[in-house]
């Protein structure tokens, strides 16, 4: 498990590479993992949300959301094993809450 909610080397390296469009890359990332994580449901198949969390994972992974991959990538796992009943979908939702609002304040305290 990792230890930081916020990869924050992975941030300035994706903000330095992005230079003045990273603002834009934060507005998309945010819009396309809400709309996936609104369209997990329970009653999804195993590979739909296998699917599903494997691109949230890897979207986490590029906007340094650390623990919020790591929980998706857990849960991939466990839907690619068929063990749906083992993800908790609100964790994972409260964990990408958390992490936005920790990725918020930090970008305000570095931009101060």
């Amino acid at each position: 498990m990792v230890d930081t909610v916020i990869d924050w080397a992975q941030v300035d390296e994706l903000r330095a590479d992005m230079g003045d469009a990273f603002p834009d890359v934060v507005k998309v990332f945010i819009q396309e993992v809400e709309e996936a994580l609104a369209s997990l449901t329970a009653t999804a198949d195993a590979t739909t949300l296998a699917e599903t969390l494997h691109f949230l994972k890897g979207a986490a992974l590029n906007l340094g959301f650390s623990q919020f991959a790591d929980a998706c990538a857990t849960a991939e796992n466990d839907a690619h094993a068929g063990q749906t009943e083992t993800i908790d979908l609100d964790a994972i939702r409260a964990l990408y809450a958390g992490s936005l609002k920790e990725f918020q304040v930090g970008l305000a305290q570095r931009a101060a």
